[in-house]
């Protein structure tokens, strides 16, 4: 029972999040960290099969782990060590990225009788705060969702367009709309709205590199910057989003679970762009997605 104890009370210390199951992937253990990390309380878990998706961990094409393809219950299945970076859904809602490493746990006969997950955020939060200061100081911050309002994004543009025209270095343009947003705060009211778009820019912000770019355009539209890309990669980190973005989910003010999509239309920086002419096009090929059906991209 000390032993015990005392191992808690270590893992209780750790900068890492960690949660044990048993044998039929139940939680038997959550430190603090994971409680910080994830935003749920060792007491709403404890008790409950992991695969009841409390995380809904997802891989970067949307596909959901927690009931197939959990690199816990591999691991426990057949007792190797695997290690990946998946996306949880917070408890806010929104989609953090972390790299996990899953493991058996096993009895003094050597037979795995559970799994430990040891899981860390993925994005540098530092490097966010420090953004996030320099935005305020500028006037740059959109307060309700804690990106660059639009102000921020018009001046950024002119900046790499310029860059991109003398010294060669190539970005696009992620134009982002959430669907049927008026639906949303006619049904569930503007409070739950002003929740859904916290919630999808911070599932956008948390899952860019250090150095792109988020911020909010208008209403519910967001522009993403992207620096040194090509144009696979550009549509694969837009489809990337809109997927993290299908997969999350905030509490309306009834209770019930908010879930949205979003439109989105990509482009890469062409040398004769004006920023007025990129956000332009950018906009014409998310009307298109629009027209296609939504929840889609399109590329052009």
């Amino acid at each position: 029972m000390t032993r015990d104890h005392d191992y808690k009370d270590i893992l209780d210390h750790l900068l890492n999040a960690v949660y044990t199951t048993d044998g039929t992937r139940t939680i038997t253990y959550w430190n603090h960290a994971a409680e910080q990390l994830t935003g749920f309380r060792a007491e709403e878990v404890l008790g409950h099969p992991c695969s009841e998706d409390i995380l809904m961990h997802v891989d970067g094409e949307g596909n959901s782990l927690c009931r197939n393809l959990c690199p816990l219950a591999a691991s426990i299945a057949d007792g190797k060590v695997r290690e990946t970076l998946v996306y949880l859904h917070h408890k806010d809602g929104h989609r953090v990225p972390v790299q996990v490493r899953t493991a058996p746990l096993r009895n003094g006969a050597g037979e795995v009788v559970g799994g430990v997950e040891i899981f860390e955020d993925a994005t540098n939060h530092i490097t966010r705060e420090d953004r996030l200061s320099i935005l305020e100081r500028m006037a740059y911050l959109d307060p309700l969702t804690q990106t660059g309002n639009r102000r921020y994004l018009e001046d950024t543009l002119k900046d790499w367009t310029e860059e991109f025209q003398g010294n060669g270095w190539p970005f696009g343009v992620l134009f982002f709309d959430i669907d049927h947003f008026k639906n949303v705060n006619d049904r569930y009211g503007h409070a739950t709205g002003d929740q859904v778009l916290a919630m999808v820019a911070r599932t956008i912000q948390g899952n860019l590199r250090n150095w792109d770019v988020v911020g909010r355009w208008g209403g519910e539209e967001f522009l993403v910057l992207c620096k040194n890309v090509d144009a696979p990669t550009l549509k694969e980190v837009a489809e990337r989003l809109r997927l993290l973005v299908e997969a999350s989910t905030c509490r309306g003010e009834d209770g019930s679970d908010v879930q949205v999509t979003v439109s989105c239309g990509v482009t890469l920086a062409e040398f004769q762009d004006s920023p007025e002419l990129l956000v332009s096009r950018a906009d014409r090929l998310l009307y298109r997605s629009k027209q296609e059906g939504r929840n889609r991209v399109s590329f052009g």
